[in-house]
């Protein structure tokens, strides 16, 4: 009896029996060769948390085709597939997982026996990408698969870092990163979405120091005006020219703070001036760092005010914002509101 090929193609019941017979006869590993020139790409490690999508599928196509054309030329090939821990995005994966299962967080367990579920996590569903990229028929030689927290990856990563430092190409110093307050850990900028959102704009008094009047300051985050370390206006502005270099008072901690001017400052915005954050806001830090003024952190980890706050400290963040506006609303001879 014949047997008839089918009228349409079922990649499932062929691709899979050939890449493994690929596999099997060790067509895709990297062997050195001192007849052949060797030919090598590190794959972009993509993260064990994630899915394959069209930017990866593109990438490894292009990687792909090089390295098969290259092997096909007599090079020694190797194109060397890997994976990233992805840390933020895995530990948010396992604290869901403990959260619905369990009722716990990672608190509950502690840092040994947490790390330990991570690493079950990893092991159980880390690799489902690999699986993927095999489906796409990607030619690399997976017995020499890295993963980044490999002792030796790790080891490398530490050994350039100390390299660059003692060669004083890179520096240790304070700067403003993206943090969650909820996960306690610094976020990349490829980890953060901006969205905008409708807020309040309060108008708040400064007396300057010498007696002579005030600033009105308009600002979106009144909870961190116990970290404010000067006042900035547009050095254009001919409406504060005769206060820069002057003083003024912090309202709830009674500290004098300088008048700077600045070019960030936009004249249209608010009143022209600006409270000055620098521990807490990039901008302000930048500026805070051209005119050397302090920068005084009032918020911890976990977005509660510290023990630089005065009064308020202890107070989550939000609960701040509303006892500052309280206590300037009934203790300051101007207190306005705007919406945005």
């Amino acid at each position: 009896m014949k047997k008839e090929l089918p009228k349409v193609y079922d990649p499932q019941t062929v691709e899979a029996r050939i890449y493994e017979m690929w596999e099997q006869n060790g067509c895709f590993r990297g062997i050195r060769d001192p007849e052949k020139k060797p030919f090598t790409i590190v794959m972009p490690p993509p993260n064990v948390t994630g899915q394959l999508h069209m930017g990866h599928a593109m990438d490894c196509t292009l990687q792909d085709i090089l390295t098969r054309f290259k092997r096909m030329q007599g090079y020694a090939a190797l194109w060397l597939p890997g994976t990233d821990h992805a840390g933020i995005a895995t530990q948010i994966k396992v604290e869901e997982e403990l959260r619905v299962k369990e009722n716990l967080t990672r608190y509950d367990l502690g840092r040994e026996k947490f790390l330990e579920r991570v690493w079950d996590w990893k092991n159980t569903y880390g690799n489902r990408i690999v699986e993927q990229q095999k489906k796409l028929g990607a030619s690399c030689d997976w017995e020499r698969a890295r993963f980044t927290m490999d002792e030796g990856c790790s080891k490398a990563v530490r050994e350039v870092f100390v390299n660059l430092y003692e060669k004083g190409l890179i520096y240790k110093g304070s700067r403003i990163i993206n943090w969650c307050p909820h996960c306690t850990t610094a976020l990349s900028d490829a980890e953060v979405e901006y969205q905008d959102k409708p807020g309040h704009l309060w108008y708040i008094r400064y007396p300057l120091t010498d007696g002579s009047g005030y600033l009105v300051v308009a600002t979106t985050r009144p909870e961190t005006m116990m970290g404010d370390t000067g006042v900035a206006v547009h050095p254009d502005d001919e409406r504060y020219q005769h206060l820069i270099g002057k003083t003024c008072m912090l309202p709830l901690m009674d500290r004098e703070i300088p008048i700077v001017a600045d070019e960030y400052v936009e004249m249209d915005f608010g009143t022209g001036c600006v409270k000055m954050t620098p521990a807490h806001d990039p901008n302000d830090f930048e500026v805070g760092l051209r005119h050397d003024l302090e920068i005084l952190r009032v918020l911890d980890d976990n977005g509660v005010v510290n023990e630089n706050g005065g009064r308020y400290n202890g107070m989550d963040r939000y609960e701040a914002r509303k006892a500052v506006v309280f206590f300037i609303s009934f203790n300051s001879p101007f207190i306005k509101l705007k919406y945005i």
